[in-house]
């Protein structure tokens, strides 16, 4: 006597390999995505004035001899060293005072008060006349 066994009608069973290979499509998709942000991000981080702004930490740098003041006070009013100049003759006041030395340095001196576009338009100005070394000028913070 044999017996046989019936499991019903015939199911195909699928032998699926499983698939080792990592799919980067993604990865490389996101990796692009964040490269043209930076891409355009990039410029728009850049300054286009250069500015030696003194450090508070470290000693003080020893003063010039001869020290170019342009001092801006809050009605915006402009003064190179105790002068009063208009902003259209800045350039060539320093001019004389430099002896047409452009690689002199500014020691820009603005008050509180004075609006960040009223010290913009001066250190175009003198960045415009060929003077890039502007310091800006602050007083020292004292340590409650």
């Amino acid at each position: 006597m044999s017996i046989q066994f019936n499991s019903g009608p015939m199911v195909k069973r699928h032998n699926y390999q499983q698939n080792a290979e990592m799919n980067i499509t993604p990865f490389v998709d996101v990796m692009l995505v964040l490269l043209i942000i930076f891409m355009v991000a990039a410029p728009l981080a850049t300054v286009d004035i250069p500015v030696d702004l003194p450090s508070n930490a470290s000693t003080a740098n020893p003063a010039p001899a001869d020290p170019v003041y342009v001092s801006v006070q809050p009605g915006g009013n402009l003064f190179v060293q105790e002068e009063a100049v208009r902003l259209a003759d800045l350039t060539a006041l320093i001019g004389t005072l430099t002896g047409g030395q452009t690689d002199t340095r500014m020691f820009l001196r603005g008050d509180q008060a004075v609006d960040y576009g009223t010290l913009m338009r001066v250190m175009n100005t003198l960045q415009k006349g060929g003077y890039t070394r502007i310091s800006l000028v602050a007083t020292e913070e004292l340590e409650p």
